[in-house]
């Protein structure tokens, strides 16, 4: 029990953190920044 809600929980953290990466990079100005906002998730998590 206890391993399926250490998942569950760690299934929701993930989903969170894909959505603000996705708001990040969909806050982009244009191609240029989109890119460098990538690197920048690329190299820093």
């Amino acid at each position: 029990m206890l391993a399926f809600l250490a998942k569950t929980f760690r299934n929701l953290l993930e989903r969170a953190e894909y959505s603000r990466r996705d708001a990040y990079l969909e806050s982009s100005v244009d191609i240029c920044d989109l890119e460098r906002r990538m690197r920048s998730i690329e190299t820093n998590g």
